[in-house]
Formats: structure tokens, C-alpha cells, sequence
């Protein structure tokens, strides 16, 4: 679903276009992958090594949220950084994002909704609040999505505007879980699922057409030695002030 035009984002021009990032960006982005997977037993990219890796990228300040929708900032445009697996991370078309956790029972003082249409419309209205508070903030709220393959070789980066969501536009039902799940009543498309226990929720993208696909080589590994011959360790760094 498409957001509304605003009168100040359009005044405004973010750091780049939407899903145009700099020229540099998929180099930087593979210097750091590069530089875990030679240097950590085990390489990992997930949320917030994304949210440093990304921010260093773009230029930008790395600021972990609460909330989760401003881990990255820079002039007038946030982003919410999200990371994940994929087989082929090349051909994947549906993602589906963790996007925190919306607690009717705590964000309605114990009221929360007596059936689950209801239910669903507060959970809505709970994200919606969020992205209205940054919005007062940021002329740009952009959600930009990392995966990468099992074996840090293969990756696609991709934005999207972070918007608010009406809740008429979706129904709402359980599945054999007891999870919520809302779709589309247009398409029926299943967009959101809501988890009772824990208040998770999970917002299900498509992965759009302007998307940055590329990979990198398999990396060597250093041991610990020969990455300290090369910066130069000895005992001397090493100061104790108690035994």
C-alpha cells in the first residue's frame, strides 16, 4: 500500500531516491562483510551489525531505537534497519519483517479488544502512532531490508517507505496457532501476522523491482595470531591495575 503524499517530504529532498543508493554503497557494504568473515570464527550480519554497517555506508548516524524505526538517521530522513536469511536472496519474493511488539493490553491501559477485528484495528493503530511520532520528525521515514545468503556470499538491499496503514483496508482471523493474521480485503493478500503471546508483529513485504543485488567472493580466514602480528600486539598493551 502506497502512502500519502506529504506537502513537506515533497519540499524536502531526502539524501538519495528511494531505492537509489550511492555509488559506493555496495562496496562499503562488502568491506565490512569481508572484513567478519576473515576476522570472526563465525560471521554474523544481524540487526544491529546491519544497522553500524548500514549507517557507515550511507554516511550516516547509527542511533539503535526503541522503537525501531529510526536506527539510522541523516538530515531529514530515518530509517529502520532490518536483516535476514534467505536461500537466494537474489530470487526471494516475499519478506517477512519483524517490526516490534504491539501490546494492546499495556498500550490501551487493559482494555484491549472483546473480538478480533477490533483486536487487529488496535494493533494497527498502535504502529501507526509510531510511525505518526517520526513523521513529526523526519520528512523521510524509509524501512531498508538486508538479506543475505547462509554463506555470506549473496545479498539484496532494498527501501521502502515506512507508511501507516489503514485499518478498514484489512480482516482479521486466526490461524491454527491462534495467531492473528490480517489481509487484504482486496486481495486477500496475508499482510500481517500478530502473535498473543509476546505481542509480536511481523509485517509481510513483497521484495519490489528496484532492489540492489550483488555478491562477493568467499572470504580467507586469518587466525588470531597473524591478525595481531599485523596490528602489532605485544604484551605491552596490556596494563594490570589489580590481581
Amino acid at each position: 500500500m502506497d502512502g500519502p503524499k506529504l506537502r513537506t517530504a515533497e519540499k524536502v529532498k531526502p539524501p538519495y531516491p528511494l531505492g537509489k543508493f550511492p555509488s559506493n554503497f555496495p562496496h562499503r557494504v562488502a568491506s565490512h562483510v569481508v572484513y567478519r568473515a576473515c576476522t570472526q570464527s563465525s560471521p554474523k550480519i544481524e540487526g544491529e551489525e546491519w544497522e553500524e554497517i548500514f549507517a557507515d555506508a550511507i554516511g550516516a548516524r547509527w542511533t539503535p531505537s526503541n522503537i525501531g524505526l529510526d536506527d539510522v538517521k541523516l538530515g531529514v530522513c530515518a530509517w529502520g534497519v532490518k536483516s535476514l536469511k534467505a536461500t537466494n536472496p537474489f530470487t526471494q519474493k516475499i519478506v517477512r519483517l519483524i517490526s516490534g511488539r504491539n501490546a494492546p493490553v499495556f498500550s490501551y491501559r487493559g482494555r484491549p479488544a472483546s473480538n478480533d477485528a477490533a483486536l487487529g484495528k488496535q494493533v494497527l493503530e498502535i504502529w501507526n502512532t509510531r510511525v505518526e511520532s517520526l513523521r513529526d520528525k523526519f520528512a523521510h521515514l524509509r524501512t531498508v531490508v538486508f538479506m543475505k545468503s547462509n554463506d555470506l556470499t549473496k545479498f539484496t538491499v532494498f527501501e521502502m517507505e515506512t507508511v501507516r496503514y489503514s485499518p478498514d483496508m484489512y480482516i482479521w482471523s486466526r490461524n491454527k496457532r491462534n495467531n492473528l493474521e490480517g489481509r487484504e480485503v482486496n486481495s486477500g493478500f496475508h499482510k500481517f501476522t500478530w502473535q498473543p503471546h509476546g505481542s509480536q508483529f511481523t509485517i509481510i513485504e513483497e521484495v519490489p523491482g528496484h532492489k540492489l543485488c550483488f555478491s562477493v567472493r568467499p572470504s580467507p580466514k586469518f587466525p588470531i595470531d597473524t591478525v595481531l602480528k599485523h596490528v602489532g600486539y605485544d604484551e605491552t598493551w596490556v596494563t594490570i591495575t589489580s590481581s
